[in-house]
């Protein structure tokens, strides 16, 4: 069997349809565009949101908030769960550089967020730019501490045994 024994199914091959080629073919003349206007020329038409010369509705409406400059784009945010933590060995500071060099994370510079999601079997020192409220508690109670890294130009928030903000 090869493709030219397959049958041809009725209705799969619609021929296109040639205009302007004469009043015979029934699609001469002007070429199923009507007479004169607008859409019966060639290059013509209207641009996407055109309503015929009124306001379009895209300026009726009011503009809400605001989009912020190329420059001042906040960097991409980058979730990494506990449990993903536990591939560092013991004693190890994890940081955004050494999560992207182990393939945790694939850009070191973006914000890097930890979740509580899974258990932590490691002591590790880990520095990320934000933590959840479980994932603390999970790094806490498995012996190792948290550093935050600031967002701005702010210190090194560091947290042990003692609270964390």
């Amino acid at each position: 069997m090869d493709i030219a024994s397959l049958p041809r199914v009725p209705g799969a091959f619609k021929r296109r349809k040639r205009v302007g080629r004469g009043i015979g073919s029934g699609h001469g003349k002007t070429s199923t565009r009507g007479q004169k206007g607008q859409r019966a020329r060639t290059g013509s038409g209207k641009r996407p949101g055109f309503e015929g010369g009124r306001t379009p509705l895209i300026r009726q409406i009011p503009k809400r908030g605001f989009r912020r400059k190329a420059t001042g784009r906040e960097p991409v945010r980058i979730h990494v769960n506990v449990e993903q933590l536990n591939r560092f060995p013991d004693g190890t500071r994890v940081t955004p550089q050494a999560l992207e060099e182990s393939g945790v994370i694939k850009d070191a510079s973006a914000w890097v967020k930890l979740l509580g999601e899974g258990t932590l079997s490691k002591r590790l020192t880990i520095a990320v730019h934000k933590s959840s409220e479980s994932a603390k508690a999970k790094v806490v109670g498995a012996g190792g501490s948290l550093e935050l890294i600031p967002l701005g130009n702010q210190e090194i928030k560091q947290s042990g045994d003692q609270g964390i903000r």
